[in-house]
């Protein structure tokens, strides 16, 4: 059901608003199969925004799905390998968007020669990783403004021992 519109870029200054919607609606809305309403209100109190969410995102390769020049999701890759960031617009989810960028990503790792690629993975993008073969390290619980949410520890090797 993958939209053929969409396209996966480089994030540019103009995004980081724009992402800031797209993580908020992912959470609030998206995760609800997931969290319940008082976790993602923790979460996502707001949609992030300016410098703090601008330098954030700055700090990493962020590559953005558009749909028809619209972001839809994005995802992040810092220079060691941790993936910050993985979230699609509620419209879109399960559409292999987040596949898409996934894909990207691994090819950004492993050009940079990055051998392990790892996240703390909530339970939304848990089972992506887990089809692009990541293993999960161990479950654990976080605390946001009070509230324990749970994620995974997760990672995937990249380096020749993995490839064999």
């Amino acid at each position: 059901m993958l939209e053929t519109s969409i396209e996966i870029v480089a994030c540019g200054p103009a995004d980081a608003d724009q992402l800031g919607i797209v993580f908020f609606n992912a959470v609030r809305t998206g995760a609800a199969g997931f969290y319940d309403a008082r976790q993602r209100r923790a979460w996502a109190s707001r949609v992030p925004s300016g410098p703090s969410w601008h330098s954030r995102l700055a700090a990493q390769q962020t590559l953005v799905a558009r749909n028809f020049e619209r972001p839809v999701g994005f995802m992040t890759l810092a220079d060691d390998g941790y993936i910050d960031l993985a979230f699609v617009d509620p419209a879109y989810q399960r559409q292999g968007i987040g596949g898409l960028l996934y894909a990207q990503i691994e090819a950004l790792a492993r050009e940079a020669q990055i051998e392990r690629l790892y996240s703390e993975a909530s339970h939304l993008v848990r089972g992506l990783f887990e089809q692009q073969g990541w293993t999960v390290i161990k479950e654990q619980q976080i605390e946001r403004v009070g509230v324990k949410l749970t994620n995974f520890v997760m990672e995937k090797r990249l380096g020749e021992a993995a490839q064999d």
